[in-house]
């Protein structure tokens, strides 16, 4: 199924500032994860943003705050899938979009939980493997392979962008395009 901006949900899974430094290829994931939030806003996709306890985790990565749209609800939670977490189910079904665009860390605990969570929700999950990372590449390896398995579709970071723009010869298209390069 081809995604589309009206239809989609992106949903930044904790790139938090004291997990980060542990995670492997964390700056592919920074980037990545900017690039789609820059590519939502200009999309008009919504954002849910989540940071798994805060206090000890620390706040979202300055480079990725900086990304938010503005009115981006940041949800804190407890458990380590999103769907544990009442303020981020009820978020997410406000928005009533059926496509679930998913990015963060680590990728074998709280994106792998999340994922499947909302699988078992119902929801249409797009995983964003060049916006994933876990501390280790044996872990993001095996977290991916078992969400494909569960009917997760696993898609890239311009896979994601393009297929929300839909056509080239746009205002939209520049500006995006301009942020791939």
């Amino acid at each position: 199924m081809i995604l589309r901006a009206q239809d989609s949900v992106l949903v930044v899974v904790d790139v938090q500032e004291r997990l980060l430094p542990a995670i492997h290829d964390s700056a592919r994931v920074v980037r990545n994860a900017g690039m789609l939030l820059k590519g939502a806003a200009a999309l008009s996709v919504p954002v849910l943003l989540t940071e798994q306890y805060p206090r000890g985790l620390g706040p979202t990565v300055e480079a990725v705050r900086a990304a938010l749209p503005a009115g981006t609800p940041v949800i804190e939670k407890i458990t380590f899938g999103c769907t544990g977490e009442p303020a981020f189910n009820a978020a997410l079904a406000e928005l009533k979009r059926p496509q679930i665009v998913l990015c963060g860390t680590e990728a074998h605990v709280c994106v792998m939980q999340t994922a499947l969570g909302l699988r078992q929700q119902g929801h249409a999950v797009y995983l964003v493997a060049d916006a994933v990372s876990s501390r280790t590449p044996d872990n993001r390896a095996m977290a991916l392979e078992r969400m494909r398995a569960a009917g997760v579709t696993i898609v890239t970071t311009e896979m994601v962008l393009f297929e929300w723009m839909e056509r080239a010869g746009t205002p939209v298209f520049k500006l995006v395009s301009a942020l791939v390069k």
